[in-house]
């Protein structure tokens, strides 16, 4: 049954794709939902031409995964929106902001097609919160919304959106790069029983704080000093990518019904195909060290590092054990544990200062968010 209501709350998508209309029902006046899960008051509404239910009732544990991955798919399209603003296409598709001509050519270095990937990623996380929260409220559902915590401040370098508040922080990040060895090892597993870990890629951000995006003018030089920056994000977009990759076929253990096991299965792979295209440009990187801090981005190809743990062109998932050493080599997403992966993808995220700066409610909505999806059960 449909819910009732108006949707009021106007958010950073107030024009974003408004020139696509979805049943005479616009994406801009979607996303300017009010409705918040743990943020506010819930309200409800009825969305013309909505009509996909479920055959059945969902249950709660389906409803608190797709509101899980809606509020994550929230959080990813708006910090792509910060990389899209300054270093990707901006149009009638995925508006916002007026581009860095210095940053859109440094990411260029790792792929001449860097602007029209980052534009279609963008677009592609806004259509999924966007379907989830529609399938929410057509089955009875609460939609998800967080802008209550829109409270970070944007990039000041020209081409960004100055104006607008965020829910995300590029510019302190730590970024894991194990994912770039765990995908290339052949006898290694994070998941139980194995518990493996990997070496990071790229050591030099790891650790500390550094944007991947420029937070002012005053970054657009030295050149190898934008270049790090840039490099930053191209290895930040690989590893929130395979982060999605894993997270999908983690929680689809949990799910009941077999529609919604169908739409987490079907929204999940983008997320892989998405890390596939990035892993590739990240491993096109160049090798250079920035003057001002004298951090170095490595040649992975050389000596300390090279051979199969590192080689740049060595971007299909590596066969590898899974489950149980009695059983061969399998090239496989991983890791796909299901315990407690809501809280860890939570983790995950936090751990890399993407909520730098965030509320302590904002916290407190992510992680009951997450209890509630790692509670689901699996019914049959």
């Amino acid at each position: 049954m449909l819910i009732g209501g108006t949707l009021s709350r106007r958010s950073w998508g107030d024009n974003f794709m408004d020139r696509r209309s979805r049943n005479a029902f616009t994406r801009r006046r979607f996303i300017g939902t009010g409705l918040a899960i743990g943020a506010g008051a819930a309200g409800a509404a009825v969305l013309p031409g909505m009509a996909a239910r479920a055959a059945g009732p969902l249950t709660a544990g389906d409803m608190a995964i797709l509101r899980f991955l809606a509020a994550l798919e929230i959080l990813e399209t708006d910090f792509w929106q910060q990389y899209n603003e300054l270093g990707g296409i901006q149009d009638a598709e995925v508006p916002g902001g007026t581009g860095s001509k210095a940053y859109t050519r440094a990411l260029a270095q790792l792929d001449a097609d860097m602007a029209q990937y980052i534009h279609d990623n963008t677009e592609d996380e806004f259509t999924h919160f966007d379907f989830i929260n529609h399938y929410l409220m057509a089955n009875g559902g609460t939609p998800v919304s967080l802008e209550a915590f829109r409270m970070l401040p944007s990039s000041k370098a020209t081409g960004a959106d100055q104006s607008k508040m965020r829910l995300t922080n590029l510019m302190q990040l730590t970024v894991d790069t194990s994912w770039w060895t765990r995908y290339r090892s052949r006898t290694k597993n994070p998941d139980p029983p194995f518990d493996d870990t990997f070496p990071m890629a790229v050591p030099s951000i790891a650790t500390g704080e550094h944007t991947a995006i420029p937070r002012t003018d005053k970054d657009l030089t030295p050149t190898n000093h934008l270049q790090f920056i840039a490099n930053t994000a191209g290895f930040h977009f690989a590893t929130i990518e395979q982060g999605g990759s894993s997270l999908y076929p983690s929680l689809a253990q949990r799910v009941s019904s077999v529609e919604v096991l169908r739409i987490v299965v079907s929204i999940g792979p983008t997320e892989t195909m998405h890390f596939q295209t990035w892993a590739d440009k990240a491993g096109n990187a160049p090798a250079i060290t920035d003057p001002t801090t004298g951090l170095s981005f490595p040649d992975l190809n050389k000596p300390p590092f090279g051979g199969e743990d590192f080689q740049t062109n060595l971007i299909m998932p590596e066969p590898t054990v899974f489950l149980d050493r009695k059983f061969p080599a399998v090239s496989i997403i991983r890791p796909t544990e299901t315990a407690g992966a809501a809280h860890g993808a939570v983790k995950f995220l936090t751990d890399m200062g993407l909520f730098r700066g965030q509320s302590t409610g904002f916290f407190t909505t992510l992680n009951d968010l997450a209890t509630q999806a790692d509670s689901a059960q699996r019914g049959m």
